[in-house]
């Protein structure tokens, strides 16, 4: 293959975990990992993990010979704001709750947010101040000299309904300001109704307010200091990120934003379009969806409490790369939730073989409280855990040059001594390790993959993470799934934090509402997009109406640059169609093109019959060959910019669906240029062809347009 051509343009991504900041370069033309670097944390350092962030840039341009004005984005995702709530290391709230009647008992009753629970037996520190007449300047006065005097260093303003009049807020902000104080508007938190909820996630942002303006500005410092030019993005816990501006005004969205940087990675290096993220640690496993190739996101829970953070879909379960073997009744009865790490063992299956001679195996309780069934090894060089990764490399699970692969030879003499415990072979010992500790996360994979109704036929399981050959790739032959490790599966965090798009959610509460008032919600949230940085032309926007609770939610991503890929390999006719056939489970001879643009190609195969209708699967993929759209029935039309809004207005009509649900227009996508514009969330016929349109506004009268619809049932 000819190697891919790269330029000098840099992103570069670095994730500052609990113990180690990672640092990756990606070159920005091809995408190709060029350089990583593993720097300690530096939490103990007087500028904090500020510190860490800056000397892993400079070793990461040193080590890969580039210069600081090669860096064309530089972003970095951080678990400060969640080991803050964790630890209780927080600052104390002024809360000015505001109105009178009814609206003055609602917001009286916040009080009690002082009484969340932020580590145990530290609660939230808040100071609660009321204002019957936000319209009265002295009485602003007063209240925030309130909050100030007990000692909050930080405000948080909210009153009911401000998200129709938020002048009562904005007043609180302005005085609050002139006091040197930041603060917090719960409208400005979201536009949802809701005054509890509003109000509870404004608080919880503006208790690590101040926290992480220190560190924001730190590190901003530091990196134009270093030389580098590009403007400073941090990621989001919703897979996307933001700019430090955004950031400095709402953190609380750099919270549980791990995860999403390895999905995103996921998502962006891997290209995945239907299926299930799992990373592996040492200790857990987390699980996330990739639906339509797009990260799964809700609204999370903070402190025990819902909220109105949009936030990566993640569910934890306790088994990794380290997860000890526990065995009963001459059999493997788990593996985990106690890991090697924390029970201060060495893995086996890493030690040398003439360590491992005389083992005998014992069982011991790692930690106090813990069953006394965990498996482990005693041997001439001292005791070692038998844990996932040495059944994996005892089966030949981890790949040449994983960063968890180990000597064939030892990983067997490490499950000797279980398999002789087991009446078994080393092989039948290790699948039972794996068995046990595939099935715990294969419970989690199945009820998500029927939650979000993934398309079985398209479903693949991409593992990431230092574990990941621990899980992945036996869960996979244990669901009868697809599966494979990411490339460069250790750094796969960091690489998700450079090839991260910039993002942005606006929803509102909107009844009824018109075309006019939905492309408005659109519009901002492009708007909000490009204020941060993304190039106007490389923005796409997803636009949903939920009619049961009349949101209107627009989600923009955008690139902060053109990426226009150099990628010096392309599949040819022959390549694509074999993978659609693939996707599509059918020989590739039952496969055609059905249309096609220059940047993807349409497939289609009839499977079966339903109700005397052929169904047609189809399938797009993109010019290297990967399915980026999949659907189980779908109408596809090829029209033109020109003619796409007569022709979309009559593809609807005929594709809408009528029934006890009421009237449903189709779910449509247009193939445009290299895009897929997403405009599936929209139900009523009338905004959705409003979307389209604006869609095609900005392009050429004879460009070629692609329409895949799908029928509503």
């Amino acid at each position: 293959m000819t190697p891919q051509r790269t330029t000098h343009r840099l992103r570069v991504g670095i994730d500052v975990g609990g113990t180690f900041t990672d640092a990756v370069a990606v070159d920005a033309t091809s995408l190709e990992l060029i350089g990583q670097v593993k720097v300690p944390t530096s939490h103990h350092h007087r500028d904090g993990v500020a510190h860490g962030i800056v000397e892993a840039l400079d070793r990461l341009l040193t080590e890969i010979g580039r210069a600081p004005e090669d860096v064309t984005f530089l972003a970095h995702g951080t678990t400060q704001a969640t080991n803050a709530l964790l630890e209780g290391d927080v600052a104390p709230v002024g809360l000015i709750g505001m109105g009178k009647g009814a609206s003055g008992f609602l917001t009286r009753r916040l009080a009690a947010l002082g009484k969340l629970e932020l580590a145990p037996g530290r609660r939230l520190p808040l100071r609660y101040a009321h204002l019957t007449d936000p319209g009265d300047p002295d009485a602003v006065r007063e209240a925030v000299a309130r909050v100030k005097e007990a000692g909050s260093q930080v405000v948080v303003a909210t009153e009911p309904f401000s998200v129709d009049a938020p002048e009562g807020e904005d007043a609180v902000a302005a005085q609050a300001r002139a006091e040197g104080l930041p603060v917090t508007t719960a409208h400005e938190i979201t536009s949802l109704y809701g005054l509890g909820k509003r109000t509870r996630t404004a608080v919880v942002n503006a208790a690590i307010l101040p926290r992480m303006l220190a560190t924001a500005d730190l590190v901003d410092t530091s990196v134009v200091k270093a030389g580098v030019r590009a403007p400073l993005m941090v990621m989001r816990c919703d897979g996307g990120v933001m700019s430090l501006d955004e950031m400095r005004r709402r953190p609380l969205l750099t919270i549980l934003s791990g995860p999403a940087a390895g999905v995103a990675g996921a998502l962006m290096r891997e290209r995945v379009s239907e299926g299930v993220f799992l990373e592996t640690g040492g200790t857990s496993t987390d699980i996330s969806v990739i639906h339509r190739g797009k990260v799964a996101v809700r609204h999370a829970e903070i402190l025990g409490r819902g909220s109105y953070l949009p936030a990566l879909d993640v569910r934890t379960v306790g088994v990794g790369g380290g997860s000890m073997v526990r065995v009963g009744g001459g059999a493997v009865v788990a593996a985990g939730p106690r890991s090697a790490h924390i029970a201060g063992l060495p893995y086996a299956c890493f030690a040398d073989l003439d360590d491992l001679r005389d083992a005998t195996l014992t069982r011991i309780r790692p930690m106090e409280g813990d069953p006394d069934d965990y498996a482990v090894i005693d041997a001439a060089g001292g005791r070692f855990a038998v844990t996932m990764t040495c059944a994996a490399n005892a089966l030949g699970r981890v790949p040449e040059g994983d960063f968890a692969r180990s000597d064939p030879a030892v990983a067997a003499a490490a499950l000797a001594p279980l398999a002789r415990e087991l009446g078994t072979d080393v092989a039948g010992a290790a699948a039972a390790v794996l068995d046990a500790g595939a099935a715990r996360v294969k419970e989690v994979v199945d009820r998500l993959i029927r939650d979000y109704r993934l398309d079985e036929d398209a479903v693949v399981l991409v593992g990431g993470g230092g574990g990941a050959a621990s899980v992945t790739p036996h869960l996979a032959a244990l669901a009868g799934l697809p599966g494979k490790i990411a490339e460069h599966n250790e750094v796969i965090s960091p690489v998700g934090v450079a090839l991260a798009l910039v993002r942005e959610q606006i929803e509102r509460i909107v009844p009824g509402a018109t075309q006019e008032q939905i492309l408005g919600v659109r519009n901002e949230a492009e708007e909000a997009v490009v204020a941060q940085g993304a190039s106007p032309g490389a923005v796409e926007v997803e636009v949903t109406v939920d009619p049961q609770t009349s949101t209107v939610r627009a989600i923009a991503t955008g690139a902060t640059e053109l990426r226009t890929q150099d990628r010096a390999h392309r599949a040819d006719d022959a390549e694509r169609l074999r993978a659609a056939a693939a996707s599509l489970k059918v020989d590739p001879e039952r496969v055609e093109v059905l249309a096609g643009t220059a940047s993807h190609t349409v497939y289609g195969a009839v499977r079966r019959r339903r109700l005397r209708r052929a169904l047609r699967p189809v399938r797009v993929l993109d010019a290297d060959g990967v399915v980026r759209l999949h659907a189980a029935d779908a109408w596809v039309a090829t029209t033109t910019v020109a003619e796409a809004p007569g022709v979309l207005a009559e593809l609807v009509r005929e594709a809408t669906s009528y029934g006890d649900g009421g009237v449903r227009a189709p779910a449509v996508r247009l193939l445009l240029g290299a895009r897929i514009a997403d405009l599936s969330g929209v139900l009523d016929a009338e905004p959705l062809l409003a979307l389209a349109r604006s869609e095609l506004r900005s392009r050429t009268g004879d460009e070629p347009v692609v329409a895949v619809l799908e029928v509503r049932s």
